[in-house]
């Protein structure tokens, strides 16, 4: 027998303590007003000083989670991360976080790291969940944790970076449970954005490619999802839009998940007979014969069904954003902050009983669509969203830096990448209570860590 309703039974996100304004940033890059702010959909970027790296941040988010939902060490049986930062091309983040498990004398963990830009965190949720709904599972939880930190060269991609983490309790029971048998896949070969130069933070982007490459695989996950439904549940109506109470997506920036919602309207209206489409997609007639392939770059299309069909991004996408405007691009945690927005962001009586989409995608690349359901025990759904409202205050005790200060800590971390030995600079007071932060990288690159203290409650 399977495990029943495995799924996540807790989580816990983190973001950077500082941040920087968009609009500001804007001012400060001599770019025309609304280009980061309406042209990206971002409002504030957060960031890390060369105080805290993936390690830190994956230390930060366990422990915090361990605490808040008071779950013991020795009952972790797998723990995998997720993360395309990489600090050390043979020892994982997960050997580093195993520092957190030895007062507990807990040694008998699985898993690894699992790397492919913004998906790893997504492979290590499901080589969770395939865990526990296998014959390896001992009957202890499992922990996926997507962490990264997202920073670019100065220049246009710049504003698109970002930096947090989430983690999330995997376990039967849960009151957020994965759709068995909905996960549709695609992966292929694209070059659409790379690390190939191993001395530096900063990616290799093909912005256009990248895009096409987003949109293709949002299209070709969504069919395969409808197929795998209409397989698993024969008897009931085609899947739309209309399945899903709300759709969360990978953000590399929050206009492209505007769009990506447009474009999930415009794969129904596609779909739709003839005879409905007059009455569903009024007005829209003149695109009956366009093809999918051809519309990754028409604006027409874009704006003819992100306009019309605005209602449908505000009431099941948008508060799904909160943190991806707020912070940025997190890579592998952004489509799990765009989840834990979504819960933090709702009333949770709203949610109860129902089903959410979800969008993965990691460039090069490799794309995920699937489905949660959330518990119809309102009473265990409330207690679970519950954990989650220290989220907006967090947002709020942020320390605003300036673009100036923020491009001489961005100039720090590029000069000082793999640099050893070495001693961080950056400030310890910025950072909130119970945060891991770097204390010094030995002459051997040995990477030593400390915990600022924690607040009354043991969190923050």
């Amino acid at each position: 027998m399977w495990p029943e309703n495995v799924g996540i039974r807790a989580m816990e996100v983190i973001f950077p303590s500082q941040y920087v304004d968009q609009t500001e940033l804007e001012q400060f890059d001599g770019v025309s007003a609304g280009k980061y702010t309406l042209g990206l959909g971002q409002g504030k970027m957060g960031f890390c000083s060369d105080r805290e790296d993936v390690n830190s941040l994956c230390l930060t988010v366990v422990s915090r989670l361990l605490e808040r939902w008071q779950i013991k060490p020795q009952d972790i049986g797998r723990l995998e991360v997720g993360t395309e930062t990489i600090v050390d091309k043979s020892k994982s983040v997960k050997s580093v976080l195993m520092q957190l498990f030895a007062e507990s004398g807990n040694t008998d963990i699985e898993g690894l790291d699992t790397t492919n830009a913004c998906y790893g965190g997504t492979a290590a949720l499901f080589n969770s969940i395939n865990w526990i709904e296998s014959s390896s599972w001992d009957g202890r939880y499992a922990l996926a944790v997507c962490a990264d930190i997202a920073v670019y060269a100065k220049g246009p991609a710049r504003p698109t970076g970002g930096a947090g983490a989430v983690a999330m309790l995997i376990g039967p029971n849960a009151p957020l449970v994965f759709e068995r048998g909905l996960r549709a896949t695609h992966m292929e070969h694209a070059y659409d954005f790379y690390k190939p130069n191993l001395s530096s933070e900063y990616p290799v982007v093909d912005g256009k490619l990248s895009i096409q490459c987003y949109l293709s695989a949002l299209d070709i996950c969504y069919r395969r999802y409808r197929m795998k439904y209409a397989k698993k549940y024969p008897n009931e109506p085609e899947v739309t839009l209309d399945n899903f109470h709300a759709l969360v997506f990978h953000t590399p920036f929050c206009k492209l998940v505007q769009k990506s919602v447009g474009r999930v309207v415009f794969n129904d209206f596609l779909n739709c007979s003839a005879e409905k489409r007059a009455a569903k997609y009024p007005g829209l007639e003149r695109f009956n014969e366009v093809k999918l392939e051809d519309t990754y770059f028409d604006r027409d299309v874009e704006k003819a069904f992100m306009t019309q069909f605005a209602n449908v991004f505000e009431t099941k996408t948008q508060k799904s954003l909160l943190i991806a405007n707020q912070v940025g691009n997190m890579y592998t945690a952004s489509v799990y902050s765009g989840l834990a927005s979504l819960l933090a962001n709702n009333p949770a009586e709203s949610l109860v009983g129902k089903r959410i989409g979800v969008f993965s995608y990691g460039s090069g690349l490799a794309a995920t669509m699937y489905s949660i359901l959330v518990t119809k025990d309102d009473k265990v759904f409330q207690q679970f969203v519950s954990k989650l409202d220290y989220v907006l205050p967090a947002l709020s005790a942020r320390e605003k830096v300036t673009p100036v200060v923020f491009s001489q800590l961005m100039e720090v971390r590029e000069k000082n990448n793999h640099a050893a030995p070495y001693t961080p600079s950056g400030s310890v007071s910025a950072l909130l209570p119970g945060t891991y932060y770097l204390k010094d990288v030995d002459d051997m690159h040995r990477r030593s860590y400390e915990r600022k203290p924690t607040i009354a409650n043991g969190v923050h």
